[in-house]
């Protein structure tokens, strides 16, 4: 009897050790992450710590409170500007929430453009002999995605380039080509 009692305490001192072990090694993890937080400088933005490991990690798109802006005002979101055609063209697309605020984005009498305006330089979207403008003008629907291409003729735009696109009214400031 006085056996399990001893073996019953052995066990709860090994409980007990393990469970302080572990606790110290997350308090020193923790004590080293913020100590590197502290003296260490930051890697710049849109790099990684360090150049062999990848972050996961995506920023928001657009600066502070525009995101809420192009969904509260123009029904629209998740607005992207693509380098494709060997950067011949550069593609616009958006999703559109609500049909009745995205009408100004589809509708054919707004001319729509993008401009670069480090290079200097104003596209817009071309017009083909049978098949029209390069863009989509049918009236919105909610949940679908819409987009347009530009002439990028001389692949002046660069990916990485901040650009802006206005279609009427409607403008979305800072974009980044991906």
């Amino acid at each position: 009897m006085f056996k399990k009692k001893e073996v019953g305490v052995k066990k709860k001192k090994q409980m007990l050790i393990a469970e302080i072990l572990a606790i110290s090694m997350l308090f020193a993890t923790a004590l080293a992450q913020s100590s590197q937080g502290n003296g260490a400088k930051a890697a710049p933005a849109g790099e990684p710590a360090t150049k062999t490991a990848k972050s996961r990690y995506r920023p928001d798109r657009f600066a502070g409170r525009a995101g809420e802006y192009y969904r509260l005002i123009w029904g629209v979101d998740s607005l992207s500007v693509k380098w494709t055609e060997s950067g011949e063209v550069i593609r616009f697309s958006y999703r559109v929430l609500n049909a009745e605020k995205a009408k100004a984005l589809n509708d054919k009498k707004n001319e729509p453009s993008l401009i670069d305006p480090q290079a200097g330089l104003k596209l817009v979207v071309p017009s083909l002999e049978k098949v029209g403008q390069l863009r989509q003008s049918a009236p919105p629907e909610a949940g679908k995605a819409y987009w347009m291409a530009f002439s990028n003729k001389g692949r002046r735009v660069k990916r990485g380039d901040h650009v802006d696109v206005t279609i009427g009214s409607f403008q979305a400031q800072g974009l980044v080509v991906d």
